[in-house]
């Protein structure tokens, strides 16, 4: 069995310390280094002991370790590029699963993806990426819809999430924008706006609570519609998707790569 050594980066957060916890567990990966920013409290504390399981003789540290296969970040926005230079540096193969990165950091992401292997999705969800291809295949088939489809698009997240509409929901509306010819967007609707514009897309943010991730897609027709619903009851479907992303990178050639090819979809 090839075992593939995997550095977190971002190990003290929510999704860091379940990257750990479960990642430690599984038999194809070895977590061969915990990272976080120097001067963070984590800095030095094992970090099985730090996600719940059992010590892992490991430290979290503000430094890239020897021996990695590749490298998975789940951090937060600004704290992104400084791992992809550091993977660039060492030609390692980097999953970027951090959402509401900045115009520069996600070009950053894609001029890298010309020298080393990326994994870069706005949902490492199994079931979020198939849904994705329900909504793609039903805005295809809708294109052509005699009156025409109207396309609304409603996301739930905890109250901690910083940006809105989420990288998934815009990620369903470009899928859906290309697949019907659509340019127009609203983000949420107040007054008196008038009559919906067909040409558009609507999205509208909740955030509320502790929910880790809901997405609605409603094609409305006269007569009938169609709403497709994924819904995630924690968070541990999107570290799977990571890890399991991290093992599809270990043989790849340089190139950005979707959870669709991760998923053979």
């Amino acid at each position: 069995m090839v075992t593939t050594r995997v550095v977190i980066h971002g190990a003290a957060g929510r999704m860091g310390r379940r990257l750990l916890a479960i990642g430690s567990a599984d038999p194809e990966l070895q977590i061969v280094g915990a990272m976080e920013h120097a001067g963070h409290p984590a800095i030095g504390q094992d970090a099985g002991t730090l996600a719940g399981v059992a010590p892992l003789r490991i430290p979290v540290q503000d430094h890239l370790p020897d021996n990695v296969d590749v490298v998975v970040d789940f951090s937060a926005p600004d704290a992104t590029d400084s791992i992809v230079s550091l993977c660039l540096e060492r030609r390692l193969p980097l999953v970027m699963a951090t959402t509401g990165l900045e115009p520069h950091s996600q070009q950053a992401l894609r001029a890298a993806s010309s020298s080393i292997p990326i994994v870069w999705a706005p949902s490492m969800s199994l079931a979020v990426n198939l849904t994705m291809k329900l909504a793609q295949a039903a805005a295809e088939a809708l294109h052509t819809y005699p009156g025409g489809a109207d396309v609304e698009i409603i996301e739930t997240h905890h109250r901690f999430k910083e940006d809105a509409p989420s990288g998934t929901a815009l990620k369903f509306g470009e899928l859906i924008a290309q697949a019907m010819h659509l340019s127009g967007q609203a983000h949420g609707r107040h007054g008196r706006p008038g009559a919906r514009p067909h040409d558009e897309i609507g999205y509208h943010a909740v955030r509320a609570g502790d929910n880790p991730g809901e997405h609605h897609i409603i094609f409305g027709m006269l007569g009938e519609s169609i709403e497709l619903t994924v819904r995630a009851s924690n968070r541990d479907c999107y570290v799977h998707g990571a890890l399991q992303a991290a093992k599809f990178l270990r043989q790849r050639t340089a190139g950005l790569y979707s959870m669709f090819d991760v998923l053979g979809m």
